[in-house]
This record gives C-alpha cells, structure tokens and sequence, in this order.
C-alpha cells in the first residue's frame, strides 16, 4: 500500500519537498504482484544519505536498472529523510507513524523482501539505523521475524561490515551485478516453498555459497587484552572465508542504460559512464583501487554507445568518464578523439575526474575541452614531499608535477586544484609543510609560462584514515590534534607569503571526523554499541559537517565501550602488528595478506628503494588477486575507432 495519501498534505511542511515525491524520467513504477502469485522478489534499495547525494549513486542505479529488467523482480529507491521530515514521519497521523518509504510508488520499506543497502563511507551507519527504526524492522538481526525483510550491505564499506554486523542479516563483497540476480534466485525459490525453514533457512542458503558473509552464522572470540583470538563459522557448512564478487566483461553489462535524471538539485548533474574498474597502480592508502582489482577495461565502442544512449535518454549536457584513474585507459587518447569528434557543436561536454599528474597530457586535455567549456584541472600528488610519495609508492617527482602544470597553464588553463593527505606514515611536520613550497613552485611557473598574474592553485586537503585490505590496514593512524596543528601550520605558511599566498587557495577539514571513521573503518563488532548510542542520542548525516559532532562520538565511544578493555584510541592511533587477528579477515579480497605485509614493511623502511610499478605493464607481483579469485586483467588496446555520428 502507498502511503503517499498520507505524506501528501505534510509535504509543504518541510524542506524540498521535491525530492520525496518520485516520478523522476527513466524511473520504474511495477505492479507489486509482477510474477505468478508468491514468487515475486521486491528490494527495497538504499543510498543512505540525502536525495541530493544519493540519487546520482551510480551503483545504485545500476542495480535499481539489473533488477527491474526481471519481469518477476520490483526493486524500488529510498534515501535518508533530513530532519524535518523525520519529525513529520515519526508525528504520523491517525493511522499512526508514517514508515520509511520508497520514492517510486511510496511504499513502504518494511514490506519488502530484500533492504539492500550501498556504503561508499562509513559515516553512513547512523542513517541506517534511523532508516530501520522509521521503517519498523527490529534494529538488531536477532530480533527479526519472517516477514521483515533481509538487510542486505554493500559498497566498499562492505568490505569490514563488523562494526555494524548486529544490525545486518547479510553483506556482499565487490561487484554486485550478478550477485543480486543470484541473490533474488534464492529468495525466489525460498518463497516458491512457502518460507520452508524459516528466516534461517534462507540466510543458511545465501551463506553456503560462499559469497554472501551471515555475520550471525560467525563467533568472535575476544583475548584478555581485547584483541580478537578468532573469528569462525558456528554451524555446519558455513565456509571459513566469504569471498568477493568480481564481475568479468563489462561491455556485456552497459548499465546504467537509463540514467535517472533528478527533480531536485544533486551534487553530480551528469552522465557518469564508467570507463573501466580497478586500479593496478598500487597506491599504498587506497582501498577503492586494492579490493576492485584486477583492471577490467570497456572497449571502444561499447563506451561510444553507452555515451550516445546516455544522452539521448536523459538530456544531461556533460558527460563524466569514470574510473579509479580514467587517464589509464588503454585507448583514453581515441576515446577522448572519438567523442570530442561526435560532439563537437554540440551543447555536450566531456569531463575526466582527477587526473594522475604521469598520465596527463595536454592533447587529451584539449579534446575534453574542444566544445568551449574548459574547467580546472584537478591533480592528486598526495603526499606533499617526494620522499612521502615514495611511502604510498605514489611515484611522482616535483618535476613531473611542476612540468605538467606548465603545460597546462602555458595552453590556457588558469586554475589547477591540488589534492594532498596529512597524516600518512612516517609523516612530519616538514613534510606537510612542503605542500606550500610545491603550491608557490606550481604558481611561479604558472606565471612564468602565461605571462600574466591570474594563474590560481587550490590546495585540497584531507586527513588520512587507514583502511582495510590494503598495506596500511596496519598503520597508526595520527591523532585529531596532531591533524590539526599540522594543517595550522600549512595554512599560515600560505598565508604568510606576501609573493604567492592570495593566488594560492586552501581547502581542509579538521582532523575529528577522519578519527570517527577510523574507528569504523576498522572497528569490530563492539563498535556497533558506539554506533547505536550515537543515533540514540540524535546521530544523523555525520558525513555533514553542519550534523556530525565529534564529542557525541567520543562520549558515546567511552560509554559503550567500557569494561571491553578498548577505547577509541585502541581502535584508531594503534599500529598492529602481523599476528594480530584482523576483524576483516575471514573476508577474502583476493589480496594475500603476505604480500600486504610485505608492502607495508617496504613503506616505513627509510632504507627501501622499491616501487610496486602497473602490473598492467609489468610482470605480476603477486598481490593474490587473479589466481584467488580466477579473473584476469582485461585490457586493450583493442585497434578499433569511435564512428562519429550526426548531431541532430
């Protein structure tokens, strides 16, 4: 039943109310009952954050698109309500509160079969929680019955899904195309037998696949000095390790094929078109590029027809190519020609993301910007001195860097962004402080080459947190006062050069929300307390600095913490050694811990000279992944050209 009558006459009540209604172009409204009688699968999918944030998620989208090709599968939206709604929803109406609801036919949440949720960060949580009590589904998963639905993670934060693990029935790991599909196959035939066996039975059946983890079907095991001892399954036919979802060939998976266009303003209004998935370049603190490996590339042609549909079906203007370095495509160069020709006169306009300062060149540049609409350019050197790049084996010298701005700047660009970490390891004050002295190098050169003064560096900074399954998951992570000091610092040097500091802009958060994501990037499961007092006493959108408070965390860390023998510290400015049991270890990325390890050493020793280079290019290094997995790098170039078409 839609509960749209009665949320209706609320709406002008509360803050863009747009974003509640749905109806968005390309969205999907299906008969509840799509499948003969009892075997219809219905996933209710979530973003948890604002419409705003969420809509434009495109993992999301594509499996919001998978699902619904199914004639015997509804898969509907639903994001966090701000505030003011809440208050409306939880106020209700004679019929009581008004639950948690799905923007394309309003119903609600609770009625459905599968509550599949994507994390990109972990400051999500709380919106979780919110989303489950407002929808009516017990918060824990031990207190489920039947009838409510499965809750379901994903996302890369699904990769340690422990810290929230009592409030989940089920995770995945990686890709989800197929595993979603495969997923609804059980549900389907679980329902087809009327619910044999119970809620159990069918999450018995998801686990024994080995690739959906039930954190209930595992025991943690706790040591007197609050370390883990073990992690196991505690019935029959649970396997040891849950291993992650690679999908192969992307070009047979063009999603999304019908993009959702917004009614309400998002942060992203643009086609996004993933280029290709994973990343080889072995940046030390980048879990995005460690746990989607091995690189799998789309071809020429399917990118050109997935571009042109996207266009066409949903009338955005830019087109943004996406990949974890999207320069690093094999045939990027034909790709940009292929595209720049097709469009060109057009009112299309083509966009890279953050491009790497060795894969740059100004040719591919100018085809991004051949129809007129020449933005900045963004480039990540992360760590402000060469010897801090040689510790995230980010291999990019000052030259490289002061040599690719110039030709830039020297082509017509007047504004360059740069993106740099504090709190990496090994890190010290003069490190961060070189930062400034690359800023005034990248500014002088600018003007050096432009001949003119309005040249503009903005330096970008963001704190380091460390991650699981990658070779820093062991690393101390610095301190929020440390942070900041270190950031006060970098920015009264910009501001103290009378020469070059009003050319030079400076971005950074403070160090406290990076700690709070620490904890819950590697948290276990006693940090699920910490979460729940933290949405208990008001937590919502901490991934917004106006909502998030650092001593609402703290105080709700050393509360629900106690007597554990751990502490927010414990969790976060720690360094781990080898032998200690990891709470994502019984979760398989491919990754041989070994060879982690081994890249870890190598980052701290001041006496190692190696550099972990491309496997795209290089012989293998043995990370684990294809042979673990059975995939492969995939991978042109493949000889072939992007047809222009006719503007119309």
């Amino acid at each position: 039943m839609s509960v749209f009558a009665r949320l209706e006459p609320r709406l002008p009540s509360v803050s863009k109310p747009i974003q509640y209604v749905g109806g968005e172009l390309n969205s999907t409204v299906k008969d509840w009952d799509c499948a003969p009688e009892g075997e219809t699968v219905r996933w209710a999918l979530m973003y948890p954050d604002a419409y705003e944030v969420g809509l434009p998620n495109q993992g999301v989208q594509i499996l919001y698109e998978v699902l619904n090709e199914r004639d015997w599968i509804v898969a509907e939206r639903t994001y966090s309500v701000w505030p003011d709604m809440e208050k409306v929803m939880r106020e209700g109406d004679e019929q009581g509160p008004i639950p948690q609801f799905t923007v394309d036919a309003h119903r609600p949440v609770r009625d459905f079969d599968v509550f599949g949720l994507s994390f990109s960060t972990e400051l999500g949580y709380t919106n979780m929680l919110n989303a489950l009590d407002l929808a009516g589904i017990p918060m824990h998963a031990v207190d489920r019955g039947d009838e409510d639905p499965i809750v379901l993670a994903g996302g890369h934060a699904a990769f340690n899904p422990e810290p929230i693990a009592d409030f989940l029935d089920a995770a995945v790991l990686g890709d989800g195309e197929e595993v979603v599909l495969a997923i609804s196959e059980v549900v389907r035939e679980w329902k087809a037998e009327g619910r044999h066996g119970g809620r159990d039975e069918l999450l018995r059946r998801l686990a024994v696949t080995g690739n959906i983890y039930v954190p209930k079907f595992y025991d943690v095991a706790y040591a007197e000095d609050g370390s883990i001892e073990a992690v196991v399954p505690n019935r029959p036919g649970i396997p040891f390790r849950v291993r992650k979802h690679t999908l192969m060939d992307l070009d047979a998976w063009p999603y999304p094929a019908k993009p959702l266009v917004p009614l309400a303003e998002t942060v992203h209004e643009r086609f996004s078109v993933e280029i290709f998935r994973g990343c080889t370049r072995g940046c030390r603190f980048c879990q995005a590029g460690m746990i989607t490996r091995p690189v799998r590339e789309r071809s020429i042609e399917t990118i050109g027809n997935m571009v042109e549909n996207g266009i066409r079906k949903s009338g955005f203007e830019e087109v943004g190519l996406l990949s974890l370095s999207s320069a690093d495509h094999t045939e990027i160069a034909e790709v940009a020609k292929g595209l720049a020709d097709r469009y060109e006169g057009s009112n299309v306009s083509l966009s890279l993301p953050s491009t790497r300062v060795d894969a740059f060149n100004i040719s591919l540049a100018n085809e991004f910007s051949r129809n007129g609409r020449r933005s900045g350019l963004t480039f990540a050197p992360e760590g402000g001195s060469e010897r801090m790049r040689k510790v995230i084996n980010k291999m990019v010298t000052e030259e490289d860097l002061i040599r690719t701005v110039a030709t830039a700047y020297s082509h017509g660009w007047r504004q360059v962004k740069l993106y740099f970490m504090v709190g990496l390891p090994t890190e010290t004050d003069e490190d961060v402080l070189q930062i400034a002295d690359l800023a005034r190098k990248v500014i002088q050169k600018g003007r050096e080459v432009a001949g003119r003064n309005d040249i503009r560096c903005t330096v970008s900074i963001g704190g380091f947190v460390p991650k699981p399954h990658t070779p820093f998951q062991w690393a101390a992570q610095l301190d929020h006062e440390t942070t900041d000091d270190r950031l006060k610092k970098l920015r009264d040097t910009v501001r103290d050069d009378k020469k070059y500091g009003r050319a030079i802009g400076f971005r950074y958060h403070d160090g406290k929300p990076g700690t709070i994501e620490g904890l819950l990037s590697r948290g276990d499961r006693r940090v699920g307390a910490v979460i729940e007092q933290v949405w208990r006493d008001g937590g919502r959108f901490d991934g917004w600095s106006e909502h998030f408070s650092y001593d609402r965390w703290a105080d709700s860390a050393a509360t629900a913490l106690e007597g554990t023998g751990v502490d927010l510290a414990w969790y976060t400015t720690r360094e781990r050694e080898y032998d200690e049991v990891l709470p994502w270890d019984h979760l398989d990325s491919g990754l041989d811990k070994d060879w982690l390890w081994a890249d870890w050493e190598d980052a701290i020793d001041p006496s190692s000279d190696v550099e972990v280079e491309d496997c795209r290019w290089t012989p293998c290094y043995d990370c684990g992944v294809c042979p673990t997995m059975d995939t492969d790098i995939q991978i042109g170039p493949t000889g072939r050209q992007l047809l222009p078409l006719s503007v119309v």
